[in-house]
């Protein structure tokens, strides 16, 4: 199947990639879209990977306030240079994060900043659970295991499902801008507050 001028620019307006890449995209998977994405994304995410060691002094902090005011955020996502953080594709992500972390209500960034004692203190309490409604010893690590992947989906920002797509992670959503802006990016820190609490 011959790639038309019409596809590559139709799967360029779906993605963000390049010409080049989105026409190598529809002849390696014989003009399927979806199969295409799915090229594309692969790609992005290897060199997504790449650039993950690189440092990332520039950024911006981001200041949200939701509708009613009775939430705040303050956030600061970082990259490598001032030229990709004043491209109004890291600000949309920004703000996009920003207005996640208000919903959501993460309370770290990754698993890596959750402390020992916290996971500790977690896995005792489900073991606790487990125990009392009488499941066997023999699958007891495997079940708080399980839960504490849950916890880690449900408590940190990176692994939280993306408010505005959900079947994408905060993670992902990341990857894809690193990949359509060709920086690494990285969510620093954040403080969300709410009124009373």
């Amino acid at each position: 199947m011959s790639v038309t001028a019409q596809d590559v620019k139709k799967l360029r307006a779906m993605t963000g990639a390049g010409m080049m890449d989105c026409k190598k995209a529809l002849t390696e998977t014989g003009g399927d879209f979806d199969a295409a994405v799915d090229f594309l994304r692969k790609k992005g995410l290897s060199s997504a990977a790449k650039k993950a060691g690189r440092e990332t002094s520039e950024g911006m902090v981001y200041a949200y306030i939701h509708p009613g005011s009775r939430v705040g955020v303050l956030i600061e996502v970082n990259c490598e240079t001032d030229f990709v953080a004043r491209t109004d594709d890291f600000q949309a992500l920004v703000r996009d994060l920003a207005m996640h972390v208000a919903a959501a209500q993460p309370r770290w960034v990754a698993r890596e900043d959750v402390s020992e004692a916290e996971i500790e203190h977690e896995k005792k309490i489900y073991l606790e659970q487990m125990r009392e409604s009488g499941k066997p010893e023999a699958v007891l690590e495997k079940i708080v295991t399980g839960k504490m992947e849950k916890f880690y989906s449900e408590n940190c920002l990176l692994e939280q499902g993306f408010i505005k797509d959900p079947d994408k992670t905060v993670k992902a959503l990341l990857t894809e801008t690193i990949a359509k802006l060709g920086e690494n990016m990285q969510v620093a820190r954040f403080v969300r507050y709410e009124l009373g609490k």
